[in-house]
């Protein structure tokens, strides 16, 4: 199969995987494409464009004339541990993955559910989206099956923390947000108050509409840990508006209150994770040249 993956996931795994590994994956892909069309039994509608950041995503139909997404990542992405937690969700507030794939499906290769890729929660006005988020994540929010081999948010973190020193030695500007939030996230890992199943990634982008329900997450990064961590993304949608508002930081700071609340989180421990992730995703985007974006987010967390 001969096409042209969608600029925005070569140029996003250019920037997670070094552009010699991602042009060796991106290489391939026409061939994963083939094998994984013909091993789930399916045919080719188009590419999904813009797509996402970490995995080909592909407009398919199944044998029986079923629509559903053919989604193929990297091994870097972990497709398997995302297989594992839709697994485990079973639709529960998750896009479904269909049944178990053949053995002979090329690994990264998932068969989904057809959501309405067009229509996510940004499409609604900022408090509906927030109380349509939160009404979604909270079913996402189960134990872990037993013998995962999902990371824990101390682990994923923990990788997190050189690099972010790195960025500070290099724009010493950034120490005192960097030192703020590595202070947060070592007072907060030592003592979690529990262990949810976490969809890692959660953000109004990654709720799309679909027809078993209203919103259905898709895209998780599955981890384990408390569910502050899970919100702290949250937070901080639709942060270019939050910041072009004159009143952004009060709102900012009523949106941790009110997320908290509605949800019976600890509010200290959601601001605590809400400034680490603000901070890590702002550094890493100044590391790999997206500075609108690290801006945006290290302004936001200046105010928390």
């Amino acid at each position: 199969m001969g096409f042209e993956p969608p600029q925005r996931l070569v140029r996003a795994l250019g920037e997670m995987y070094g552009d010699t590994a991602a042009a060796e994956w991106l290489g391939r892909l026409p061939a994963l494409t083939d094998d994984a069309l013909s091993a789930h039994s399916v045919s080719l509608d188009r590419v999904c464009a813009p797509g996402g950041r970490s995995s080909l995503v592909l407009l398919v139909h199944r044998a029986d004339g079923t629509p559903a997404v053919l989604k193929i990542a990297p091994p870097g992405a972990a497709p398997s541990l995302e297989g594992a937690a839709l697994t485990h969700w079973k639709g529960w507030g998750a896009v479904e993955l269909t049944a178990a794939p053949p053995t002979a499906v090329p690994e990264g290769a998932l068969l989904l559910e057809r959501l309405h890729h067009e229509v996510s929660l940004r499409s609604l006005p900022e408090a509906k989206a927030l109380l349509e988020a939160a009404g979604t994540v909270r079913r996402l929010w189960v134990e872990p099956p037993a013998g995962h081999a999902f990371e824990t948010v101390v682990e994923r973190t923990a990788r997190q923390v050189e690099p972010m020193r790195e960025a500070a030695v290099r724009d010493p500007a950034l120490e005192p947000l960097v030192s703020a939030a590595l202070a947060a996230r070592e007072e907060l890992v030592q003592d979690s108050p529990e262990v949810f199943l976490l969809h890692g990634n959660f953000r109004q982008s990654k709720v799309l509409a679909g027809e078993r329900a209203p919103w259905l997450a898709v895209g998780p990064e599955p981890l384990t840990g408390e569910r502050a961590y899970d919100l702290a993304r949250l937070v901080r949608d639709r942060v270019e508006d939050l910041i072009a508002s004159p009143g952004g930081a009060v709102t900012a700071r009523r949106r941790v209150k009110k997320l908290a609340d509605s949800l019976e989180i600890d509010q200290a421990r959601l601001r605590g994770w809400t400034l680490y992730r603000a901070v890590e995703s702002g550094t890493r985007a100044l590391t790999v040249g997206r500075t609108q974006d690290g801006e945006l987010s290290l302004e936001f967390a200046d105010w928390l």
